[in-house]
């Protein structure tokens, strides 16, 4: 049998759509909860029509951000979906939302109402500019969060365009945000019986995200810059370079290993040389030394160069696209990716946690339901009786 996962026993009721907020309940389902998704009948999650590639009907976001939750139906308009759904939060720890702020309460299922009917709820909302403010009740998505937050200008290299990240980092930071927040309330209810409200969001998130980069911002009024294959606030061989056949990145060059650098790129004649045996350099003469490794880097292939520098112990990495991922064995031996049985295409690959427990293993969930699947069968257990269930269909609560 396997060991039960650290959050066994916590029922989540999971109103989100798109990634943000969808991510956040995979990830709480990865660590055992019982994740129910909430979706509007007839239609679901937005992100369920998102394909994967042309051709490809599943989507990539659906399927991730929902894998090994229970799917039920409810339009919370009516008032046989709200009722529906008040009787759900009797028994539940956890809601998540992330409609636009203001929403919920407009349905009659804010905070308040909810904690009134069980007020060990921690109530979990995400949105995209924050719970107040003058941007609180606009609407957004990831592309939202990166621009606002500042990220898309910090992006890609000194006179061109503003550049987004082609992830949704946005959303990620978002999702582990709100999971980090909806478990801290849980920690603090089990000490206090009460439950709360948890509130982040994909500008807030990005911000956090970039808290190093905005503090030199504020330390010294001047913009740190965009990358350039690098990092802007860092004076040190920290960057990518081309290969023959690719590009490699060397990951900072500590002093006690600038000798086993030299080697590595057989110009021992720098080891002493004093503008470079240095952690952070002068900018000046970093440039000219970049500009010389730029020409170096141009000699081997990147596997040449990851065995030389793996033989002098330096810091790099190889920069890889999402095939070389999937064919990384480090990533497979971590368990970034798993294979998985699907009941209906068989053998898959799928992401893992990237969490590791040693007592209570994560267990990535392998399908995502389809719509409404379980909305009988969930609202059952919640107390209903069949007539009761006939009666919310009756009034189109799904």
């Amino acid at each position: 049998m396997s060991p039960m996962g650290a959050l066994d026993g916590i029922k989540v009721l999971d109103l989100t759509i798109i990634v943000q907020g969808p991510q956040a309940g995979v990830l709480l389902a990865d660590l055992g909860a019982d994740v129910v998704k909430v979706e509007l009948p007839g239609v679901g999650d937005l992100a369920r029509w998102i394909p994967a590639a042309p051709g490809e009907p599943r989507s990539g976001y659906f399927e991730l951000c929902n894998r090994g939750k229970r799917g039920i139906t409810l339009d919370l308009r009516t008032p046989g979906g709200k009722r529906a759904l008040e009787g759900l939060v009797r028994t539940a720890d956890v809601i998540l939302s992330n409609f636009k702020p203001g929403t919920m309460e407009e349905w009659g299922l804010g905070y308040e109402e909810l904690s009134a009917i069980n007020p060990r709820l921690v109530y979990g909302a995400g949105s995209a500019f924050g719970p107040v403010g003058p941007d609180a009740t606009r609407e957004g998505a990831d592309l939202a969060g990166q621009a606002v937050g500042g990220l898309i200008s910090a992006t890609g290299v000194d006179g061109g365009d503003p550049t987004p990240v082609a992830a949704v980092i946005a959303d990620h930071a978002g999702a582990q945000n709100l999971v980090i927040g909806v478990l801290t309330a849980l920690f603090h209810r089990e000490r206090t019986g009460i439950g709360q409200r948890v509130d982040v969001s994909l500008y807030g998130g990005q911000i956090w995200a970039q808290a190093s980069e905005i503090t030199a911002y504020l330390l010294s009024g001047r913009q740190p810059g965009r990358p350039n294959l690098g990092h802007p606030l860092i004076a040190s061989i920290y960057r990518l370079f081309r290969t023959s056949d690719g590009w490699i990145a060397v990951v900072g060059v500590p002093t006690a290993n600038w000798a086993g650098f030299t080697r590595a790129i057989d110009r021992p004649d720098l080891t002493e040389d004093p503008r470079y045996a240095k952690l952070f350099m002068d900018p000046a003469d970093l440039a000219e030394l970049l500009k010389e490794l730029e020409t170096i880097f141009l000699r081997r292939t990147s596997a040449e160069w990851a065995d030389r520098l793996r033989a002098e112990g330096q810091r790099w990495a190889p920069v890889q696209d999402y095939a070389a991922v999937v064919a990384d064995p480090q990533a497979w031996e971590n368990g970034y990716l798993v294979r998985a049985e699907h009941p209906d295409r068989g053998e898959i690959t799928i992401i893992g946690s990237p969490i590791r427990f040693s007592a209570t293993p994560a267990e990535p969930g392998v399908v995502a339901p389809e719509l409404g699947a379980h909305t009988e069968d969930v609202l059952l257990e919640a107390g209903f009786d069949w007539a009761a269930i006939e009666a919310l269909r009756a009034d189109g609560a799904f």
